[in-house]
């Protein structure tokens, strides 16, 4: 299992602060493409990746890192400064 964390407009777009998943995905890629297919909800949340930053296990990461061993996979859009 991993667990799944949303923040800010993802959180919104998806509805849920966080879930978990059972996924057979080697890489964050793959999961977010295994996500896109479950819900309209989903894929709106991950239409554009670019627009995403994702960090795996508290540390920020690359959509083509490797999940072997990840519990944690956190989804949210990059920081601004103010």
């Amino acid at each position: 299992m991993i667990d799944l964390l949303y923040f800010a407009w993802v959180r919104e777009r998806i509805g849920l602060p966080k879930e978990q998943v059972e996924s057979s995905a080697a890489t964050v890629a793959e999961l977010v493409a295994e996500l896109k297919t479950r819900e309209p909800r989903y894929e709106a949340a991950f239409a554009d990746l670019s627009a995403l930053r994702v960090a795996l296990d508290q540390e920020l990461s690359d959509f083509d890192a490797p999940l072997e061993g990840v519990r944690e996979v956190a989804f949210f859009p990059p920081m601004t400064g103010g």
